[in-house]
């Protein structure tokens, strides 16, 4: 075993993995990979890889063997704005299936990027770019729109509202109003609309986004769109953050906490059985368990921190969410969002009391 151990090169030692979701739209993609071509060039003595849930080559469960297979160690950091299904759910059994294929590696999973300072300071600075765009005007006359992707996971959608109110929190706009581009509500046209009503004069329109994809472009379409609506008003609209300055911080940051052990309670819970209850009822199941155990990410590594209580409302695979109005369930069906094969499973499960994410 030591022989072998020592054939692997040090770099090898450990392989961090990013995660990124995938997109039907490549140019997103291509921007992943250009993010860890950047990252790499950051840091030239670590070795990382990407890998997508779907939608683009190489796939997650694959890629987890191949860096469990040739590494002592394996870091799996999502490349994710927000702990909906694929955070939760796929991320997590995708490395309980490495673990059991692969138990001589050591495999650790990183929380999502999270809502956090490092990102309202993206958002700050987006917003101010914006406002000087638009020639500095009263910012209680201009309403500021948080905009994102949406989902049928309210923890997610909440991980949002949070950042919506910081940057309230943190400036001078009487208005900051959150938007969705699908799955829940309310969307961007009606936020606007209120806006306009309470007497607007500009909108800023922030994407909480990463990358670019289908839903960026519509994003920018919806604006053009609504400037024509309301020529009265002047709007302004940001682009996606993936490049900036605290994305690399908090990846590396992620990195370094793993290394070092630290327990992040915003970890999902990626070796508990709640799963396999919610698979046999359905994928519907909003099941919470509070259970306090050392949590093994690894032979011999186990982390000694209390888990907190899980949200899985609706179970949600955000690659199953479907915004439905008035559709057939046939192949070759058009979608509101980047999914093409998303499906939203509104069971009425009995839902357990919402806990924190």
């Amino acid at each position: 075993m030591n022989i072998m151990m020592q054939a692997i090169p040090a770099q090898a030692k450990d392989t961090i993995l990013v995660v990124g979701h995938g997109s039907r739209e490549d140019s997103g993609n291509q921007e992943i990979r250009d993010f860890v071509d950047q990252w790499r060039v950051r840091q030239p003595d670590w070795r990382i890889e990407l890998c997508f849930i779907e939608f683009a080559p190489p796939e997650l469960n694959a890629a987890l063997l191949a860096a469990a297979r040739s590494s002592r160690r394996v870091l799996v950091v999502p490349l994710i704005l927000n702990a909906a299904g694929h955070v939760k759910m796929e991320i997590p059994e995708a490395v309980e299936g490495a673990r059991a294929a692969c138990p001589q590696a050591e495999i650790l999973l990183a929380p999502h990027l999270t809502a956090c300072d490092p990102i309202l300071a993206i958002l700050k600075r987006r917003l101010r770019k914006a406002m000087g765009a638009l020639d500095m005007p009263d910012p209680t006359t201009t309403g500021v729109v948080v905009l994102g992707r949406g989902s049928s996971d309210r923890g997610a959608n909440g991980e949002m509202a949070k950042m919506a109110r910081w940057l309230l929190e943190e400036g001078d706009h009487e208005l900051v109003d959150l938007a969705f581009t699908g799955i829940t509500w309310p969307r961007l046209e009606k936020v606007v609309q209120r806006h306009v009503l309470l007497g607007m004069r500009q909108v800023v329109v922030l994407p909480y986004y990463l990358y670019t994809g289908t839903l960026m472009q519509r994003i920018h379409r919806q604006v053009e769109h609504l400037r024509g609506q309301y020529p009265q008003v002047r709007f302004a609209c940001s682009e996606h953050f993936g490049f900036e300055k605290e994305i690399f911080a908090l990846m590396d940051q992620r990195v370094e906490d793993l290394r070092a052990g630290v327990p992040d309670s915003r970890l999902p819970c990626d070796g508990c059985s709640y799963r396999e209850i919610a698979h046999e009822l359905g994928h519907g199941h909003s099941h919470a368990h509070t259970h306090d155990h050392g949590h093994a990410h690894g032979p011999e590594h186990a982390h000694g921190h209390e888990h907190h209580h899980h949200e899985h409302q609706h179970h949600e695979h955000e690659h199953h969410e479907h915004e439905h109005h008035h559709h057939a369930h046939g192949h070759e069906h058009a979608h509101e969002h980047e999914h093409a094969h998303e499906h939203a499973h509104e069971h009425n499960h009995v839902k357990a009391e919402g806990q924190p994410v």
